[in-house]
Formats: C-alpha cells, structure tokens, sequence
C-alpha cells in the first residue's frame, strides 16, 4: 500500500465523519420543533383544546 492510497482513505474517512455529524446537528437542532408539532397533532386528534401557553413557538410565531 502506498502513502498516497492510505491520505485517500483518511481523507475520504474524515469527510465521511465531518458529513456525519453535521447531519446529526441539524436533526438534534430541530428535534424541539417537531416534538413540539407531534404535541399539536396529538392534541388535535383528542378533541383539540386551544392551549393557554405563553411561548411563542407553540402560537405558531418564531
């Protein structure tokens, strides 16, 4: 095996890795957002009650 062939592979190896985790980071950042909207379905397929909260995300304002 030559040097060229195994900075390849590293190469290769650590973009495979960076590409991984930043996917990771963005599911892991919008995971909040989309319990909160499970939340909202479940809530509307139980005989929707209007919520009285105070946040502004679940009013449906960012």
């Amino acid at each position: 095996m030559k040097w060229d062939d195994v900075t390849l592979f590293l190469l290769a190896a650590f973009g495979c890795v960076t590409l991984l985790l930043t996917q990771v980071s963005e599911v892991l950042s919008k995971l909040p957002k989309i319990i909160r909207a499970w939340r909202a379905v479940r809530r509307e397929l139980n005989g929707g009650e209007p919520s009285d909260s105070s946040d502004p995300e679940e009013r449906g304002g960012e």
